[in-house]
């Protein structure tokens, strides 16, 4: 489906977001520009459970399927009305769990013309973070203290902790509304002993988060989003005119659901009961982290994940600018990651700056960019966390940390770019891996390329004493000149260096030569 049009940056643009969800598909149709940013003009759901089929059978169900492409072709028609010039479709975990994911993607394409691309999770919950910072005053405000974004979604809870306006975890944990309800026995029992059944649940993993990444840290505003916290907005406006609860009107309000069945629920709050199945999970984790922290304020933005998908295209393609650096907060949750992992802070920070440093100098040798950079400054503050595990294969330990870790903003080939990049930084690079179709062809010349100029970097550094005080790095004919500032010996850097040289020279035929400054 070719719907794009001119790419003048100056016109209004409408454009659709399209959420392909574990409980709902919704789309949204907005009005973008650089001018006035974005602005929603319409909003669609439909409630389909895709998660109930995924999370019960491991996988969906052709009628369901035939559903799914129902809603999507009446999708088409209302974005051919509103003469919408783009739009990007997405799924998230019923479809990305899914083992006939492939199939059910290319039965939407054949019935539809819609191309659905599945998000992992690191990708979703970051688009996520977007449509929460795009409303820039409230998050600039809330995120000045200690602060968590709880993302309580159909399959699965995120957390993700900010500390003086950065980033510092983010975590995932299986848990959703919708996963949870289908965990519990079919079989008709009380409420008192449901919400015992969900407590139980949820509490060890909220306990192992609490022991692991608050420790001593003090949360003093949760920020609530996911599939099932319009209930609170609602609640909020009418209790403050705002968007925020306080600890005591949350807990007020979590008394009034507390004690009820779904149908009872449903009647109260006029919603269907299938969606008041779901309310309570969702309240009881809310209440489970209000009750452990020191929480004293709940902002409920009203963002869906369509929201986020806006935020990336404004960004992108319309040029809307945001005040929140997001690339600085993926450097910031990766230096928290090595930290960790005990990395040697002196020698990394000296080995991102020279990996930088080289970077930027040779651009029209590698024709890389912006993300690029961000990946091998990654790479850089990651390369040693497998010596937590191993000092013998450090390498492998390495790629398997990062594969296994998930870092917020990158998407699932962008972690595998790292850890590749990691891995080969002391590993004999593997020539063969583009053939035997363990990386792209994309993904490996990227690898590669990265990969050669972090073996440089981490040479100028391999006592881990960091000798260099000050160096520059220059281009003068077929060589890359770095002069280092030092009066100490640096026979242990520079044989290393000429070891690491050969494969720079072999990428981009430029000679790597370290010398002292004053040095002929």
């Amino acid at each position: 489906m070719d719907l794009e049009s001119g790419d003048n940056m100056s016109e209004i643009k409408r454009f659709a977001a399209i959420e392909v969800g574990s409980y709902e598909i919704e789309m949204k149709i907005y009005e973008i520009s650089q001018k006035f940013g974005i602005r929603e003009i319409d909003d669609i759901r439909y409630v389909m459970e895709l998660g109930r089929d995924t999370y019960a059978h491991g996988k969906i169900s052709f009628d369901l399927t035939e559903e799914l492409c129902e809603i999507l072709n009446r999708f088409y028609h209302i974005i051919k009305g509103y003469e919408v010039s783009d739009y990007r479709a997405n799924a998230t975990s019923a479809v990305r769990e899914a083992k006939n994911a492939r199939i059910l993607l290319d039965r939407i394409k054949v019935r539809t013309g819609f191309d659905v691309k599945i998000l992992s999770n690191s990708e979703q919950r970051f688009l996520c973070y977007k449509a929460i910072a795009s409303r820039e005053n409230d998050f600039n405000q809330i995120i000045g203290k200690p602060t968590a974004i709880v993302d309580v979604g159909s399959g699965s809870i995120q957390l993700s902790l900010f500390d003086k306006d950065a980033l510092i975890t983010t975590q995932n944990m299986r848990l959703g509304a919708l996963r949870i309800r289908e965990m519990l026995p079919s079989v008709s029992i009380d409420s008192a002993h449901m919400e015992l059944l969900i407590e139980e649940l949820i509490d060890n993993d909220l306990d192992t988060f609490r022991k692991l990444f608050l420790q001593k840290k003090e949360i003093e505003n949760i920020i609530a989003v996911g599939d099932y916290v319009t209930y609170f907005s609602s609640v909020a406006r009418k209790k403050s005119g705002r968007d925020y609860l306080t600890r005591d009107q949350f807990m007020e309000l979590y008394n009034t659901i507390h004690g009820n069945t779904p149908e009872q629920l449903a009647r109260k709050m006029s919603i269907p009961a299938e969606n008041a199945s779901l309310i309570l999970p969702c309240f009881m984790v809310y209440k489970k982290l209000i009750e452990t922290t020191a929480t004293s304020l709940i902002w409920i933005p009203g963002v869906t994940l369509c929201d986020g998908i806006a935020a990336a295209y404004a960004e992108k393609h319309v040029k809307v600018l945001f005040s929140h650096d997001f690339s600085k907060d993926i450097v910031i949750a990766s230096r928290n990651i090595a930290k960790r992992y005990m990395g040697n802070i002196g020698h990394t920070k000296l080995l991102e700056e020279c990996a930088l440093k080289i970077f930027d100098i040779m651009k029209k040798y590698h024709g890389l960019g912006k993300r690029e950079r961000v990946l091998l400054q990654i790479a850089a503050i990651l390369h040693d966390c497998g010596k937590y595990v191993t000092m013998n294969q450090p390498s492998d330990a390495s790629y398997h940390i990062i594969m296994s870790t998930e870092i917020i903003g990158l998407s699932h080939s962008e972690r595998e770019t790292v850890a590749n990049i990691v891995k080969y930084n002391t590993k004999e690079f593997d020539y063969s891996a583009k053939a035997d179709k363990s990386m792209t062809s994309g993904m490996y010349m990227t690898v590669a390329k990265l990969t050669a100029i972090l073996r440089i970097a981490n040479a100028m550094d391999r006592s881990h004493k960091q000798k260099f005080h000050d160096f520059k790095v220059s281009l003068k004919e077929d060589e890359l000149v770095i002069t280092a500032d030092t009066m100490e010996d640096i026979s242990l850097e520079k044989a290393l260096f000429r070891q690491k040289a050969d494969f720079f020279e072999e990428m981009y035929g430029i000679r790597p030569v370290l010398k002292r400054k004053k040095e002929d």
